[in-house]
């Protein structure tokens, strides 16, 4: 069958995937709540399993569990990772002021858009390859985390070690925009811990002495900031600051904790040299500096750049012109683009990611679940 009829059958069986989401929604699935997220991944595994997926439930201290689900078969060049999680920044209880819900052409409800979408799509996307038989090329491997929310801290080091195995990634992430555009530059993702050392005092009856962490600290604050350049992508922003213990006292310590952004992991190692180079303005303090990258920029690079363009062709084959765009948040297909190449933004059109009115689009979502299906079965050059 022809990519054109692909598409038929997409909107045709959008129905599907449309209640599918439904149900998905349904099932609250904070990334606090491991038990939560356990029943979510509980109803992915018999999906997989009914379309005969083996299924591997990887626990780690702390959070639900990973879903490793493989589809044995005959593949002649290889496997292909989906990536997706089922874990959502809603606290549980959500439901019930934000129910799941149709208005005007959209299903609302916590969890949607970001990111049961892509994962009912995904669904979806390999029953029509079944029904208009469609051999895919590459093994679907599809890992879905249950703490993508929080950074993925126990399922970073699963992500690396399988997509060092496949030759390609698709993130089920939602596009952006009204048009769906996919997400082809991600910046990463540096955390920042200044500690600032002063020297205590009091305030009231020795004035003028110490050295104060506090007024340290607002010096630093100005000279993170300062470092930010938008029009370079490059974002710093300091979020929390803790510090003395009482107000007659001068304070011996502060805290600042920042995250900022890059584009390029070149940017990410010039700004950690910047944020090093800062030196005390008070008299008598002294910083202790912990700046790292916590997640590599999604960087444009040749891989990705060709996976784009088969991409575009997929997309063509069944009537999508697709868009791609650069976004300043992070997932984990940042991490998985240093062993492979990667497309985000997979999901479905829509809006409201981590706010009350998150949704997704209805009429679009025939095409979305043809140009998933078409990127799965397509090629490798």
């Amino acid at each position: 069958m022809s990519a054109p009829h692909l598409r038929d059958v997409a909107e045709r069986r959008a129905s599907e995937a449309i209640e599918r989401l439904r149900a998905f929604a349904s099932i609250e699935s904070p990334t606090d709540r491991p038990e939560a997220v356990a029943r979510m991944q509980d109803r992915l595994a018999a999906e997989f399993e009914a379309r005969g997926f083996r299924i591997r439930h990887i626990h780690r201290p702390g959070a639900g569990p990973h879903l490793l689900a493989r589809r044995p078969g005959s593949y002649p060049q290889g496997r292909q990772l989906v990536l997706g999680h089922a874990d959502t920044v809603w606290p549980e209880g959500t439901l019930a002021r934000m129910p799941v819900r149709v208005e005007e052409g959209r299903l609302h409800g916590p969890g949607t858009f970001d990111m049961k979408a892509g994962l009912a799509g995904l669904f979806t996307a390999l029953d029509i390859l079944d029904e208009v038989g469609i051999s895919l090329p590459l093994e679907p491997v599809v890992l879905v985390n249950a703490d993508e929310e929080t950074g993925s801290p126990t399922s970073k080091e699963l992500v690396v070690r399988v997509s060092r195995t496949v030759r390609r990634c698709w993130v089920l992430e939602p596009p952006r925009g009204p048009n769906g555009a996919l997400k082809t530059v991600r910046n990463g993702v540096l955390r920042v811990r200044v500690t600032v050392h002063g020297e205590a005092a009091h305030a009231g009856l020795d004035p003028g002495t110490g050295a104060s962490a506090i007024a340290e600290a607002g010096h630093v604050v100005h000279a993170l900031h300062a470092l930010q350049d938008v029009e370079r992508g490059i974002s710093v922003n300091v979020g929390r600051i803790e510090g003395g213990t009482r107000p007659n006292v001068v304070a011996a310590r502060a805290t600042l904790e920042c995250d900022a952004r890059t584009p390029t992991l070149a940017d990410a190692e010039a700004l950690i040299d910047r944020i090093h180079a800062l030196r005390p303005t008070v008299p008598g303090t002294r910083h202790e500096i912990d700046a790292r990258v916590e997640i590599p920029p999604l960087e444009p690079s040749p891989r990705n750049r060709a996976l784009w363009a088969r991409a575009v062709e997929a997309g063509r084959s069944v009537g999508v012109e697709l868009e791609e765009v650069r976004v300043g948040g992070a997932s984990d297909g940042n991490t998985a683009a240093a062993w492979t190449a990667v497309l985000d933004g997979l999901g479905w059109v829509g809006d409201g990611a981590h706010a009350d009115h998150e949704h997704v689009v209805l009429d679009r979502v025939g095409e979305r679940v043809a140009l998933l299906a078409a990127l799965l079965a397509s090629p490798l050059e």
